[in-house]
Parts: structure tokens; C-alpha cells; sequence
């Protein structure tokens, strides 16, 4: 969990994890967070439809019709299929997160006066404690990925105003250190 700079995360990638982040917290049972979650889903329509249309020079585009809509369709479907799965997994191990953790990560969320940077040093630091009794057998990157979104979705169950920092931290996290993973899940998803 190095402190990695990506500077390769496309729009296409920035929509891919946010979407798969939003399914995530959408398919987990037994969660608080519904209303807030709900209005984040509109921000985040809103956002994707304008980031469709506006080129950089100003002007609208026009919509491809046809096998790219096709292409992105199938793989919203996959990432969305991803995202059921590991919550799926999630709510099985979910009881295995310590209270302590989430509500010590919620303080730190809570605090207004940490940046972006601190808030992802603070959900790293909880990452590498959960990781800790995993054998180094197990798929890392899986773990990794699955602990990162469990532990976004008890953060936001413990505190469910914080759902938007919580989520860009998220997002911001896995586009860091998990893009090429979640890459290749949707890629074998969709094959």
C-alpha cells in the first residue's frame, strides 16, 4: 500500500470505480445510508452525462450510437456484477471489521481540518492493520479492493454524512493503488 501518484486514471477509469464504489455501497444489506446514498447517485449521473457532452473546446458533442453505447453498457453490467459479488463477500466478513477501527476512521473523516492526503493516510493506515492476519497466499489485490469498500460502507454505516468524503477517499484510493485490478476484473468480467 505505497503512496502511489497515478497520473493514469482516465475518465473512463474515474467513472468505472466510482460506479463500481456507488454498487458496492448500493448491494451491501443492513446499511443506514440509503438517503444520503441516493443523492450521491444523482450527483454522480449528473457529473457522468455532463462529462459526456462537453468537449474541450466548448461545444457539445454528438452521441455514438451503436457498439461503443453497446461496449459501455456491457461493461457498466460488469462492473455492477462485480460490485454485487464483493458485497456479497463483504456482508459475510463484515463482523470480522473491529467497531474500535471504524469509529476511530469516522473521527478522523470527522475532522475538517485534515486534507484529502491525511484522510487516505488514515484509511491506508486501518487497511494495513485488516490485512495484517490475511496469509500472503490470498489474493492480495482482491482483499485489498474488498476491504477498501467494506470498510468506506461501516464508515458510512457508523456516519452516514460523511458518505461523500468517504467515497472520494475511496475512489481516489483504488484509483491509486488498485486501477490495473479493477481493470482486469472488468475486462475478465466482460469476457
Amino acid at each position: 500500500m505505497d503512496s502511489k501518484v497515478s497520473n493514469g486514471a482516465s475518465l473512463q477509469d474515474e467513472r468505472t470505480t466510482n460506479l463500481l464504489v456507488f454498487s458496492f455501497l448500493q448491494s451491501c444489506s443492513h446499511s443506514s445510508f440509503h438517503r444520503e446514498l441516493e443523492a450521491l447517485g444523482h450527483e454522480l449521473s449528473v457529473h457522468t452525462a455532463q462529462d459526456d457532452e462537453l468537449q474541450t473546446d466548448g461545444n457539445r458533442c454528438s452521441r455514438l450510437e451503436g457498439a461503443a453505447e453497446t461496449d459501455s453498457e456491457s461493461q457498466e453490467a460488469a462492473v455492477r456484477d462485480i460490485a454485487r459479488h464483493l458485497a456479497q463477500i463483504g456482508d459475510s466478513i463484515e463482523s470480522s471489521i473491529h467497531p474500535g477501527l471504524v469509529a476511530g476512521l469516522a473521527a478522523q473523516f470527522r475532522n475538517r481540518s485534515l486534507s484529502e492526503e491525511d484522510r487516505r493516510r488514515c484509511l491506508v493506515a486501518v487497511l494495513e492493520q485488516l490485512m495484517r492476519p490475511y496469509p500472503a497466499d490470498v489474493d492480495r489485490e482482491k482483499t485489498l479492493l474488498l476491504l477498501t469498500m467494506l470498510v468506506a460502507k461501516k464508515v458510512v454505516d457508523h456516519s452516514p454524512a460523511l458518505l461523500r468524503d468517504v467515497f472520494c477517499t475511496t475512489v481516489t484510493f483504488i484509483n491509486q493503488n488498485l486501477l490495473a485490478y479493477v481493470r482486469n476484473l472488468v475486462r475478465n468480467e466482460m469476457d
